[in-house]
């Protein structure tokens, strides 16, 4: 008898034994269905039957070595644990600032900079569409005097900046290129990254301001700027993560992320860049979610496809040009306001399966994010999650621990081919702007979403405290951060004090040479950086973008 027939048998034998036991336990009448959070179902047991078609040294291979499948070093964690970063950004620059002060003094790994909603739209706090939005979700941003205030007291070539903005980019990199001038320290000694990703925010998120093509002219400026003069900057972190919070299944997740990426590759190539100079700066963003092995494997897959296309179909032959390097964060849409505390058991297991997966930075969710803007203390337990991750499981003592598991290699399998149909389907499509205009994307995600929904509604997916070991709560049971309305009212007067104080014949020249470049095929992000170096702000150099390129409006589905 082979494996794989006495693998069948015995899945059979199984499911009889749980038909037989369907009148007992506290789960057994509605646990039938054994599937991932993407539906893909499981077995009970997994054997070499499964991986007798792997070759060990094409799909899986070494650390550090080509497909990168176990990992993009030879070492991983062993020479350097993954950098540790907590999202913040509330209020005004001052309160940020306070924050990442404490957060340093914590030993966090890096700085992350999330603004506020009308930052993020391209517009400044005095707009009539930012009444009540400044400061709540984010930082509020309007000039260069913001940064100043952001960074005051941090020596910016000595840490490494994550800032998550897409639209207005390109704008915020040049706030902080202008303030290291400042500093005296030069755009070279700079480390970091920029989210800077816009089509994930057509296909998923919703925060753009110009059409599709213009909006990516943008990035591939500022990646060929970044190539010749921020070598050590991340100029795009291609982000999976918020297509995988609009309810995308782990496949649609890595196939969606790897085509938006792909188009940037494709877009710069175009521009006269060459691949192995841009692409060892460009970094991916995943979501860490609930399901522990799922995850796992979609980091694995996702590794070893990139290194394939970028060899294969972009001729690229430097090592680092092969190698995904990606940021994680785990699963906002996965936190509940009811029992919040259970966030971070949530979040321990999201990390976990995002190192054991060969992450090179990683952020944790705070318990409270669902609530509110992150607390003092609850920023600190999750930061407190990574370290004792780093420092007290032994999970940075080997590398890729999981790998040659036969459930975890043939779930890699899976998700893979389960992607490579989904990139060869937007292909014959027309590519991904086509699937954007003709909202591919965004109907792939709203099946998957309302297929995940039924299923907890139904009560066939479990979510303790939600649909499962309810408690009928009155409030929340923890304190949550408020943002005073008084911070927009200061941030309003300081930005008239800026428009006021600085040279507005400097700033309306820059803005009139910005838009002449934009109508142009100039690099932009020249321009740009002179606007900002004389304060014009946010709204003002995204309104003079607006005025050559327009707005998009999104096509009904």
């Amino acid at each position: 008898m082979t494996e794989k027939t006495k693998n069948t048998q015995a899945d059979i034998q199984s499911e009889k034994s749980n038909a037989s036991e369907s009148s007992g336990g506290a789960h057994s009448a509605t646990r039938r269905k054994f599937a991932t959070i993407s539906d893909i179902e499981i077995r009970r047991l997994y054997t070499p039957a499964d991986t007798k078609d792997i070759n060990y040294d094409k799909d899986i291979g070494q650390p550090g070595e080509f497909p990168y499948t176990r990992g993009i070093h030879a070492n991983m964690y062993r020479s350097r644990v993954w950098t540790m970063r907590q999202f913040a950004g509330m209020g005004n620059a001052e309160q940020t600032n306070e924050r990442y002060h404490y957060l340093l003094l914590q030993k966090t790994g890096g700085l992350s900079v999330a603004f506020d909603l009308p930052t993020l739209m391209g517009y400044d706090s005095d707009h009539e569409r930012s009444l009540g939005e400044v400061g709540k979700c984010g930082v509020a941003i309007d000039t260069l005097a913001d940064f100043e205030v952001l960074f005051k007291g941090i020596e910016l070539d000595k840490v490494s900046t994550s800032m998550t903005i897409n639209s207005p980019a390109s704008i915020m990199l040049a706030m902080y290129f202008a303030l290291a001038e400042k500093q005296g320290v030069s755009a070279d000694k700079l480390r970091g990254t920029l989210q800077n990703d816009i089509l994930k925010e057509y296909i998923a998120q919703k925060e753009w301001i110009y059409p599709p093509r213009p909006s990516v002219r943008l990035i591939t400026d500022l990646v060929a700027y970044c190539t010749e003069h921020a070598p050590l900057w991340h100029p795009i972190s291609v982000s999976g993560y918020h297509i995988r919070e609009a309810g995308s299944t782990a496949a649609q997740e890595l196939a969606f992320t790897l085509a938006d990426g792909f188009l940037y590759i494709e877009e710069s190539i175009k521009a006269g860049l060459d691949v192995d100079k841009f692409a060892p700066r460009l970094s991916f963003f995943f979501n860490a979610h609930s399901d522990f092995f799922e995850e796992i494997a979609k980091y694995r897959a996702a590794r070893r496809i990139y290194a394939r296309k970028m060899r294969d179909k972009y001729g690229a032959k430097s090592e680092k040009s092969l190698t995904l390097r990606f940021h994680a964060q785990t699963a906002g849409c996965s936190l509940t306001a009811q029992q919040p505390e259970n966030n971070i058991v949530r979040t321990s297991i999201q990390a976990l399966s995002a190192a054991l997966g060969g992450a090179q930075s990683l952020h944790t969710n705070s318990m409270d994010e669902t609530l509110a803007l992150p607390s003092d203390k609850a920023a600190l337990i999750a930061l407190r999650t990574q370290q004792v991750l780093a420092e007290e499981t032994g999970i940075i003592n080997t590398v890729d621990p999981l790998g040659g598991s036969y459930f975890v290699e043939a779930l890699t399998n899976r998700i893979e081919a389960e992607a490579l149909d989904y990139l060869d389907e937007i292909e014959k499509r027309g590519g991904v702007y086509e699937c954007i205009e003709s909202a591919y994307f965004q109907r792939e995600i709203a099946s998957a979403s309302m297929r995940y929904q039924r299923e907890v509604e139904s009560g066939e997916r479990k979510i303790v405290g939600v649909n499962d070991f309810v408690i009928e709560e009155a409030e929340p049971s923890i304190p949550v951060l408020q943002i005073d309305r008084s911070v927009e009212e200061s941030q309003v007067k300081f930005l008239a004090e800026i428009k006021r104080e600085r040279d507005n014949e400097k700033v309306s020249k820059a803005l009139a040479e910005l838009k002449i470049c934009a109508q142009g095929d100039g690099n932009t992000m020249y321009p740009i950086l002179d606007a900002v170096r004389v304060y014009a702000s946010v709204g003002e150099v995204c309104d003079a973008l607006r005025e050559v390129w327009g707005e998009y409006t999104e096509p009904p589905f």
